[in-house]
């Protein structure tokens, strides 16, 4: 009797064996599905991350301002790469102003390397009758006032018209010229930019630049 028990038993586990098989086989693909699902899932945020934003790419690319209804005498502010960037427009008389104390300023010429080369003269700009500055101090990157009507003159005697940075003190003329005994050490930055036509300004592109 014992030997026909065991031979029952052992039939029973060989039928089972392929049932068994398969099983397993299936939790193992399975398993290896789902797993295999989860790295999809995590991977495509990950890999879509690599991608630069539409925001990323918006500040670091060029912009157009409209320069038609600026008056002599105004100034506008725009926005360039997350930095202001200002427009001025200066009269005949502001022009010849700015010939008048090169003596009181720490690089009248722009010899130091930090603007486009268009800049090196005494108006620091393309057409002497618009100014294009970045709106940051170069000395610890807060963002001077642009003082007019004479109100500059309290800052610095004879000039009627100029920048001043409230936090430390450091002063610029009308073409962002840093003045003698304040702590910023340069001249306000020039950015790169082009007239597209008369009314129009390309920030961020010089012409014939690569």
């Amino acid at each position: 009797m014992s030997n026909v028990s065991l031979d029952a038993h052992d039939s029973s586990e060989t039928e089972n064996q392929p049932t068994n098989s398969n099983r397993r086989r299936f939790l193992t693909v399975a398993t290896s599905v789902v797993g295999g699902v989860g790295v999809v899932g995590a991977a495509v945020p990950f890999i879509a991350s690599w991608n630069p934003s539409i925001k990323a790419k918006a500040a670091g690319a060029d912009i157009e301002a409209d320069i038609s209804k600026i008056e002599p005498g105004q100034l506008i502010r725009v926005i360039w790469r997350s930095k202001p960037v200002w427009i001025a427009r200066r009269t005949p008389e502001l022009l010849a102003s700015l010939l008048t104390h090169d003596d009181q300023l720490k690089d009248p010429n722009s010899d130091e390397e930090q603007q486009p080369e268009f800049a090196k003269n005494s108006y620091r700009s393309l057409k002497e009758e618009y100014l294009v500055l970045v709106g940051i101090c170069t000395h610890l990157g807060c963002s001077p006032q642009h003082l007019k009507d004479g109100a500059f003159a309290e800052y610095v005697e004879g000039v009627e018209e100029g920048f001043f940075c409230p936090c430390h003190g450091s002063k610029f003329d009308m073409a962002g010229r840093v003045f003698e005994n304040v702590p910023a050490g340069l001249n306000l930055v020039v950015p790169p930019y082009m007239f597209i036509d008369d009314n129009t300004i390309l920030i961020g592109s010089e012409e014939g630049a690569a």
